[in-house]
């Protein structure tokens, strides 16, 4: 395991479940701004408004008749993922990458068929992935095709970038990259492994796996050494843009960079885990305290940015990870 005691962790300024909650996410995250993000047809209205890209839109089902019209909404489709509207965790997700006729066929090569998917479009609506076990809706949107050069760093699956943003400032950063172990998805619980970025940069810091540090990816055996994010300052730009978008003030903004469209939202969470905290080999506390010392909050994104950045650039600052134990 990375880190093994109490002082350890408060060393390296780990901050912790009941923290976030009490300190963060009660305090900067009103309630009545969550439908905003828990929604995800909500956050897409959101982001156009603020010239924020997000994945296209091609269907919402909200009723299982709906379900008889299905073929004919799919028929023009040869790529596509359909998503519970206020679902988390990445369950419920599928993803449709081609064709094989009248079938569909998965990024894993596995083929279904037009039943297969109105049967986990009911258990969308039946609520099986939402929040609570309500009665969700499914959306139906735009494949995300991502950069071939970040794609190396992934399996059977679209890496995604998760932004931690805090008073509107962006202060920590990881990609997640997909494996077999994760079946295809970027779930850092399932298997998946978390690569934590120089927030100034982009670039890997470390890549761990289940809390293990790990050098190159269990399948595609790639170095994350080498990984670092195009265009990074324009993705910060985006994830402060987000605090605008929504008023929340600690939030967790996911993106995926598409090849021929650029970053887009993917979606937001107004109740971010922790574990970036791991990636990066560093806790949050210090950098939510950095912000938390200025005298005015009162900037535009850029100037949000550029504080972070010139603030982080100082010997002092603790952004290189200690070195820690691999798996085995």
């Amino acid at each position: 395991m990375i880190w093994k005691t109490a002082s350890a962790l408060r060393k390296k300024g780990i901050l912790g479940m009941n923290a976030r909650n009490v300190a963060y996410i009660a305090r900067y995250n009103e309630r009545r701004y969550f439908p905003l993000v828990d929604d995800k047809l909500k956050t897409k209205e959101a982001a156009r408004r603020h010239n924020i890209v997000v994945p296209e839109l091609y269907g919402v089902i909200r009723y299982t008749g709906e379900l008889r019209d299905l073929g004919q909404l799919l028929n023009p489709l040869s790529g596509f993922a359909v998503k519970p509207l206020r679902g988390s965790g990445g369950k419920g997700i599928v993803v449709i990458s081609g064709r094989e006729g009248d079938d569909f066929v998965k990024p894993s090569g596995k083929v279904v068929t037009l039943q297969d998917i109105r049967h986990d479009i009911a258990n969308i609506l039946s609520g099986v992935y939402s929040l609570g076990g309500r009665p969700d809706t499914a959306i139906i949107e735009y494949l995300v095709r991502g950069l071939p050069r970040l794609l190396h760093f992934s399996y059977e699956g679209l890496p995604d970038i998760r932004v931690i943003v805090y008073r509107g400032f962006p202060i920590m950063a990881m990609m997640r990259c997909p494996t077999h172990l994760s079946d295809g998805k970027a779930n850092l619980h399932q298997g998946a492994v978390g690569v934590g970025l120089d927030i100034r940069n982009g670039r890997a810091l470390q890549a761990v796996q289940r809390d293990y540090l790990v050098e190159h990816h269990p399948d595609t055996g790639v170095s994350f050494s080498d990984l670092a994010i195009p265009d990074w300052n324009d993705l910060l730009l985006l994830a402060a843009k987000c605090y605008d978008m929504t008023n929340l003030g600690y939030i967790g903004c996911d993106f995926v960079i598409d090849e021929s469209r650029g970053p887009m939202i993917l979606e937001l969470n107004a109740r971010p885990g922790l574990a970036v905290q791991i990636a990066n080999g560093i806790g949050l506390r210090h950098r939510l305290e950095l912000v938390d010392r200025l005298e005015h909050h009162d900037m535009h994104p850029e100037e949000r940015v550029q504080y972070i950045l010139e603030s982080l650039g100082h010997p002092d600052d603790q952004t290189t990870p200690d070195s820690a134990p691999e798996n085995g």
